[in-house]
């Protein structure tokens, strides 16, 4: 019998958490870019920074989000410390306000919101209606998952042992404390552990006093979350605000701790009804201290500026700029910094081209090591950007955003490839060439750059098309790969009559000549293949039809599930 109940308990908190997980990811996939946007626009001072980051929280039930979209935001300079701090007070309160609704007996609603939910999931017409059918079915779940808790708690209100192993777990308050934080640090939710803490204390198996710890506790988990997830121990100063915001938290349990049990017994007389209770001591404890540190925050933030200083770092070209955690929950941004970070591997692609070329054709030796050194760059971030795109395809994509997730991931693997083949082909041939002292004859040096220089201007036409979708530039671009073909037969027919001619250069470098022209078209074949997803999505490439070389993100890549 006390297994079962164990497992219905368990059953319960895993319902109400899902039921959270999915509020919050259809608020950010519905209104993330707006809510950013928002977040952005409120840092002026502090008190529309505590409005904004209120607002926020309580849209998405997470002061954890809340805290790695501020961090980030803080870590890269784009909001001073003190404005930062300002939100996490903001979101800190907002996280109470669905603990403080859900203190009342609305049940009943659940089905209605399941109903809602489903009809807008299933038929709505756009995604961000499909968006809002999640969060009406997860605040169903959540309404579910509290009367299941209830009514598994309830059989057992009665039973003695139960009572006494309650009373010995919750009897110290700096136990609670402890445990609270523990179980809101392994959830990532202090709404979730509270309204665990709620359902306990309205069936009577802890006492005011605990409750009121219970719920510190939970307040401080919550503080931990960003410090592991939010932080870099490479950037010092990406600790200052989930810091701070843990000192905010820590120094207001040091002020309730040891007022614990007159504060519990005048409460416990004010609010007879426990549940209602622990949700209002939350919501009141979160208000006295936003009001007690909102005046300091800029002391405290010149304070944890000089505990972590920006630590003076070589920029390292290999660590992704633009491929920010916190965007993953809102997948239209995170697609936009994954093909921002693909597009900057690109510009280090069409950098090594462009030496490699000057290292065939002048014997330059030190070129030749520059570029096999970005190669190891380009791999490492090739790596980050799949990673990245894999962590945000396990979430539910629409069509239209695991279509592009694909294009991106099949553009950084034609980059990596073309790559290779600069860093293992031409710069092998270029080292080859240097060491033999040997010299292109006059005509093929200038066929061989005139050849790179189409293929140069081709690599940039596909960043256009692979940011833009542009079915004239797709169109462009196959047009350009027949073309190529063509002047690749012509240039060498021309360097076999030169061959036949006894041209002393020709016949000392043949087999480079042709090894380049073969390398470089290789290289077209990566970048043409750009056109294939825009032209497939405007339906003009032929079902049958596939690249010659390089990889179409629908022919390589499953989509994910939607």
């Amino acid at each position: 019998m006390g297994t079962l109940v164990l497992l219905d308990l368990m059953g319960a908190v895993a319902l109400l958490l899902w039921g959270l997980h999915m509020v919050r990811s259809g608020i950010l996939r519905a209104f993330g870019g707006e809510l950013r946007k928002g977040l952005s626009r409120a840092l002026g001072n502090r008190f529309t920074a505590f409005a904004a980051g209120l607002g926020l929280t309580a849209v998405l039930q997470s002061s954890t989000a809340t805290a790695l979209i501020t961090t980030s935001f803080a870590a890269e300079g784009l909001v001073a410390l003190a404005p930062a701090l300002a939100i996490m007070l903001g979101a800190n309160v907002g996280t109470t306000l669905i603990v403080q609704l859900l203190s009342f007996n609305i049940a009943e609603v659940a089905p209605i919101l399941f109903i809602l939910g489903l009809v807008a999931f299933r038929n709505g017409p756009r995604s961000r209606i499909k968006d809002m059918g999640r969060v009406s079915i997860g605040l169903g779940l959540m309404l579910l998952s509290l009367h299941i808790l209830l009514d598994t708690l309830a059989p057992a209100e009665n039973a003695p042992a139960v009572r006494v192993l309650m009373g010995a777990i919750t009897g110290d308050p700096v136990l609670c404390i402890v445990i609270a934080a523990a179980v809101t640090w392994a959830a990532h939710s202090s709404v979730a552990t509270v309204l665990l803490v709620m359902s306990l204390a309205y069936s009577q198996f802890i006492t005011p006093a605990a409750a009121i710890a219970l719920v510190l506790g939970a307040n401080l988990g919550s503080a931990i979350n960003p410090i592991i997830e939010g932080a870099r121990r490479d950037r010092p100063e990406s600790y200052r605000l989930p810091v701070g915001n843990l000192v905010n938290r820590l120094a207001g349990i040091a002020l309730v701790l040891p007022l614990l049990h007159p504060l519990s017994q005048m409460a416990a007389q004010w609010q007879p009804d426990m549940a209602k209770l622990t949700a209002q001591i939350h919501v009141v404890f979160n208000i006295v201290t936003a009001v007690a540190f909102i005046g300091i925050l800029g002391p405290l933030a010149r304070l944890l500026e000089r505990v972590f200083p920006v630590r003076a770092l070589a920029d390292d070209p290999a660590a992704p700029r633009y491929l920010d955690a916190s965007a993953i929950e809102t997948p239209a941004l995170a697609l936009v910094d994954a093909a921002r970070e693909t597009l900057r591997v690109g510009d280090m692609v069409e950098i090594m081209l462009h030496k490699v070329m000057i290292a065939l054709l002048t014997n330059d030796r030190a070129l030749a090591a520059d570029v096999s050194r970005m190669d190891n760059t380009v791999d490492r971030l090739h790596e980050a950007i799949k990673l990245y795109l894999t962590r945000l395809t396990r979430g539910s994509l629409d069509e239209h955003e695991g279509h592009r997730a694909m294009e991106i991931i099949a553009f950084a693997i034609n980059l990596e490839h073309v790559g290779d083949i600069i860093d293992k082909n031409l710069s092998e041939l270029a080292a080859k060439k240097t060491r033999r002292r040997l010299q292109f004859s006059p005509e093929g040096a200038a066929e061989l750059a005139a050849f790179h220089r189409r293929v140069l201007d081709s690599l940039r036409l596909a960043f256009a098309v692979f940011m833009s979708g542009d079915v004239d530039g797709a169109r462009q671009l196959l047009a350009d790969k027949t073309e190529l073909r063509a002047i690749e037969v012509a240039a060498t027919e021309r360097h076999l009559d030169r061959l036949r001619e006894g041209r002393p250069e020709t016949v000392e470098t043949t087999s480079l000549h042709l090894d380049v022209l073969r390398d470089l078209k290789r290289i077209h074949s990566h970048i043409s293949a750009t056109a294939y997803p825009v032209l497939e999505a405007a339906g003009e490439l032929p079902p049958l039809e596939k690249p010659e070389h390089g990889h179409s993100p629908l022919a390589t890549t499953a989509r994910p599930a939607t």
